[in-house]
């Protein structure tokens, strides 16, 4: 029985480790060609010298087990190194099919303490790195699509975070690259719909060495248990790496702009923000006192916290 990825090749970015690790095997295991991506520095904070190894002993571990795999260290916020990013899995197996955008980095501190570099290294390896790769990739299908005189099969699935849906006070660089990530995403899927490309974000939970901090505290399985044989911690990336496998299969071509929050067995929808009230001005402009009279006693009747109500409805308090 052919596997549901057979014959198809997908870039796994920031794959040497944790999550991109994971959804590596997962799409191996599910039949494709891999590119193993990863910068290899040892800080979390993207600190450190580049190393290869992190990359070449995933693909490694897959050729292990009977897939077909490279690596390739690289940069993917500098525009050439995705450019040759994209032509390594197009050199090596043919084409390109299935983009996981995964790579990132931390440098956490409160908006009052902050520094320029901070914010511009997490914007940059998060959002400029998704956009280089999935720019490169968008080129090839296009170009495919023509060559072909119809859609091909192109899938990008993004990394988003709860950090945007609910919040994270000491993260506002990530939580702004992880919001531009989602914006990204959803341009990306309205401008590459008609060449059959699809565009996904997914908002991932998992014990990584991005997020040990926040999870350090939290048992590894529900009731405070530890894992038995054969059980996954909870918050273990093998939990994430199905959906990734899923969106990047020909099963998910109708799934086209939008984000999913995924973790623990559990996979949740996020739908786009929807208008909760709506004022008209009596006149033609509106003045301060209109607003006032109208906006001042709605939000006051509101409970403080009700704007992440949606969240903790999904549990969802960091990421």
């Amino acid at each position: 029985m052919a596997q549901p990825l057979e014959g198809l090749t997908a870039i796994v970015t920031g794959a040497g480790r944790g999550l991109g690790r994971a959804e590596a095997l997962e799409l191996a295991r599910l039949g494709a060609s891999v590119v193993v991506n990863d910068y290899g520095q040892p800080g979390r904070d993207g600190s450190g010298e580049a190393s290869a190894a992190p990359a070449e002993d995933v693909a490694a571990e897959i050729r292990a087990a009977g897939g077909r795999a490279v690596a390739h260290l690289g940069d993917v916020a500098d525009h050439g190194q995705a450019r040759a990013l994209v032509q390594l899995a197009v050199e090596t197996y043919g084409r390109l099919d299935i983009l996981v955008n995964n790579a990132g980095i931390l440098r956490d501190r409160m908006v009052f303490s902050m520094t320029e570099d901070e914010w511009d290294s997490v914007i940059r390896v998060h959002l400029k790195g998704h956009f280089n790769t999935t720019h490169f990739a968008a080129v090839h299908w296009r170009e495919r699509s023509k060559a072909a005189g119809g859609p091909v099969h192109g899938r990008i699935i993004n990394t988003s975070s709860e950090a945007f849906l609910a919040g994270s006070a000491g993260q506002p660089n990530y939580a702004a690259a992880k919001g531009g990530i989602v914006g990204l995403t959803t341009s990306t899927a309205l401008a590459l719909g008609k060449y059959g490309v699809t565009a996904n974000a997914i908002c991932p939970r998992a014990r990584t060495r991005m997020t040990e901090d926040v999870f350090a505290g939290l048992p590894a399985h529900p009731g405070g248990q530890e894992p038995g044989e054969g059980r996954l911690d909870v918050l273990a990336p093998e939990h994430v790496a199905p959906l990734v496998g899923y969106l990047a299969s020909p099963a998910a071509a109708r799934v086209n702009g939008q984000l999913l929050v995924v973790h623990g067995g559990m996979v949740a929808i996020a739908e786009r923000p929807r208008i909760a009230a709506k004022f008209d001005t009596t006149k033609d402009l509106f003045s301060f006192e209109e607003l006032d009279e109208l906006l001042t006693p709605y939000y006051a009747q509101r409970p403080p916290d009700e704007t992440f109500a949606a969240a903790e409805v999904l549990g969802l308090k960091h990421g």
